[in-house]
């Protein structure tokens, strides 16, 4: 399938993004994770959960693609390999360009845009995708802002799409205040169930980390 070459996609003015002091913390927390150093959700390694799905028994066709927090690309990349067409977005620009690298070394094309994944309509990702992946994205959202990263994938599901997410759980009364007031929300199944009207909630799994964490799976409605 023909692809933009990734280097060529406009960049979104981020300035205007950044509306309040908790989005700002966000956008501050995320640079310096990079910065100094690999982020804990960066791995280099495509989780088995995604895998499973693109690989697996009864795996889904490929098709076209949208990972929301892509960090260096492994998870997108991955994506290609495998025949999907794939765009993927991420708010941190030393993460996207570190992943066209990653791109163009692998030889694969990947729409890689710098943006907000709660501002898609700023973005070219019109879509339709069947496929949604979000590994630690969405529970890093302030929680102001996850009405609109719901709507804007809904706005752009295929019937029967389907969202693959990973996400830390609330954080235990008692545990240190994190950095930023909103990650402490983390994210639940009724919060989903809620927040994405039209989806079904097909599954939900314990994640194999020392703090509370899940995979969930979503179907949009055909």
């Amino acid at each position: 399938m023909d692809q933009p070459n990734a280097t060529q996609q406009p960049e979104p003015d981020l300035a205007s993004t950044q509306r309040d002091p908790e989005e700002e913390s966000v956008h501050r927390a995320l640079e310096r994770y990079y910065r100094t150093g690999k982020p804990p959700w960066d791995t280099g390694v495509t989780p088995p959960e995604l895998v499973a799905l693109v690989e697996g028994h009864g795996a889904l066709p490929p098709g076209r693609a949208l990972e929301l927090g892509c960090g260096t690309g492994t998870n997108a990349i991955y994506l290609a390999r495998h025949g999907w067409e794939v765009a993927a977005v991420d708010l941190i620009d030393r993460a996207v360009d570190q992943a066209r690298k990653k791109a163009a070394e692998a030889g694969v094309a990947v729409r890689l845009l710098h943006g907000d994944a709660t501002r898609l309509d700023e973005l070219d990702v019109p879509g339709p995708f069947d496929l949604f992946f979000d590994l630690s994205c969405y529970c890093g959202i302030p929680l102001h802002r996850r009405d609109a990263y719901a709507a804007g994938l809904t706005h752009r599901a295929a019937p029967g799409a389907r969202l693959l997410m990973f996400g830390y759980g609330p954080e235990p009364s008692g545990n240190p205040a994190p950095e930023v007031t909103s990650w402490a929300a983390g994210v639940t199944a009724d919060e989903l169930r809620a927040r994405f009207p039209g989806w079904e909630l097909l599954d939900v799994t314990p994640g194999t980390n020392s703090v509370p964490t899940f995979w969930f799976t979503l179907r949009r409605d055909a």
